[in-house]
């Protein structure tokens, strides 16, 4: 399935891609020499572990080329949402996208909905051996099939949900309107649970909750408390059912357009920001939960063993029909990874 098979932007989106497009063709073909901008777009706020990790990026490919090549970063969904910032990077609007790993089956790589798997993973630990290892350099290398270029992952940990009950058992989500990401896993991972899942955008979730167009979400807690969540959900259940993580990718266009020097320069400051994105993840989240304790913002749960189990068991056939749909050689390889991990 190729992106351009995808619904068209909306006209003010081809307005704006058209506009950014033309900018990126004059920087395009300026002298090795020549001043460059790396345009940059991702959803979510400057001060999460994301946009913390991609603001490191801006600094270091500024401070190593000196001044030459700048990055301008859109965050927030300021310039594409989660519905078109992929067609934008494919349609070269923006040069380079940090979008969560469910972004990714919608446009062809099912092989990706691995990280959407309730479950799957006892830790963060567990997840960046196996993106590091074999598992993730062919899931990077997987995305030339459109001309895409993975350049690396990164995490933002662990999801919970929150309502304005508490959500700790399969019961607990019986009719309830859930918002989600754009993936089958998590929409199957919500049915089986009892719950109703919802496709929105990111940018559209806080306001879906106010409005109790939605019941409720999925989120690592640094989203939550960055979005001001607890201001329209008394409830954060700390289920840890799901991972939450990231790829940095542009389009082979944009790649092999760079000088070498730069592109290897370009590389190291992301391999680098992207260490440094990690490291601060699990701080952030622990700070952020910390700062929901110490406000009363919101009635924190701690699900017992008992009630995982109940949220593990329902999830077994969310899993069975991902291995029917990409191949059970997909989660033998990933089990066997995790196994080595360990």
């Amino acid at each position: 399935m190729s992106l351009f098979s995808a619904p068209a932007l909306p006209r003010r989106r081809w307005l704006q891609a058209a506009a950014v497009a033309g900018a990126g063709l004059l920087t395009g073909h300026a002298s090795a020499a020549a001043e460059r901008t790396i345009r940059l777009s991702h959803v979510v706020a400057r001060d999460t572990p994301k946009g913390m990790a991609l603001e490191r990026f801006r600094a270091l490919v500024e401070e190593r080329s000196r001044g030459r090549i700048r990055v301008q970063i859109y965050p927030q969904g300021q310039l594409y949402g989660d519905h078109d910032e992929m067609q934008a990077l494919q349609l070269g609007a923006v040069d380079m996208v940090a979008p969560s790993l469910s972004k990714f089956g919608p446009i062809g790589f099912p092989e990706f909905e691995l990280f959407d798997l309730p479950f799957l993973f006892d830790s963060v630990e567990a997840v960046r051996s196996l993106t590091r290892g074999k598992v993730g350099h062919t899931l990077l290398q997987g995305l030339s099939r459109q001309r895409l270029m993975g350049l690396g992952f990164f995490d933002n940990g662990f999801k919970h949900m929150s309502a304005n009950k508490p959500l700790l058992e399969p019961r607990d989500f019986a009719g309830l309107r859930m918002r989600i990401q754009g993936s089958r896993v998590i929409a199957q991972q919500m049915r089986a649970w009892g719950a109703v899942p919802v496709t929105l955008p990111f940018s559209e979730t806080r306001r879906a909750l106010e409005t109790r167009v939605v019941d409720g979400t999925e989120n690592p807690v640094s989203n939550f408390w960055t979005q001001g969540m607890q201001a329209v959900q008394s409830d954060l259940s700390l289920t840890a059912h799901g991972y939450l993580g990231y790829a940095v990718v542009t389009h082979q266009r944009f790649w092999e357009n760079l000088p070498n020097a730069d592109r290897r320069m370009v590389q190291e400051a992301l391999d680098d920001a992207l260490v440094f994105g990690n490291e601060i993840a699990d701080a952030q989240n622990d700070k952020a939960l910390a700062a929901l304790h110490l406000t009363g913002a919101a009635n924190i749960h701690n699900p017992s063993s008992a009630q995982t189990r109940l949220l593990q068991q329902a999830s077994r056939p969310v899993h069975a029909e991902l291995a029917a749909r990409i191949g059970q050689d997909w989660l033998t390889k990933v089990q066997n990874a995790l196994i080595k991990a360990t």
